[in-house]
């Protein structure tokens, strides 16, 4: 698996965010996205977007657990593809803890919902399409996405 690394064309075509100059000339920078949510209507959600730092931070996270999962994904055994897949799962969830910044216009069990009544509670593929746009902002392939 490669890790979190933008290829020069992604690095070059504004995926970085939108960047506003003021009338003094300084450069305003939104650290945060807001998305609408087509899983959930009426829910939208802020994550983080990539950084240098937090790049570096989240692929020291990942590292591990995705080249344990890729081994034991290669195996033939079924029981190491079920672990395999539980680790894609956990890696997923380490995404959503990492990237989520917060959610409006969900309520789980009658509380603000937050990233982690998401994961364990909340609509299974709001959290998937969290976790999908979290892995865009990071620039990863649809491939790299899957693992």
């Amino acid at each position: 698996m490669r890790f979190m690394s933008r290829s020069g064309k992604e690095a070059s075509d504004g995926a970085s965010g939108p960047q506003t100059s003021s009338p003094n000339g300084a450069v305003h920078y939104d650290s945060v996205v807001w998305m609408e949510s087509k899983a959930v209507p009426g829910a939208r959600f802020a994550i983080h977007r990539i950084s240098f730092g937090r790049r570096m931070e989240l692929s020291r996270r990942v590292r591990e657990l995705s080249q344990r999962a890729e081994f034991l994904n290669a195996s033939s055994d079924l029981h190491e593809k079920i672990e395999a897949n539980i680790l894609a799962l956990e890696i997923d969830a380490m995404y959503l803890h990492w990237g989520l910044v917060c959610i409006e216009g969900l309520i789980i069990d009658g509380q603000a919902a937050d990233p982690t009544q998401l994961l364990e509670k909340g609509p299974e593929d709001l959290a998937r399409e969290v976790v999908s746009a979290i892995k865009g902002q990071c620039g990863l392939s649809e491939e790299e996405r899957k693992n």
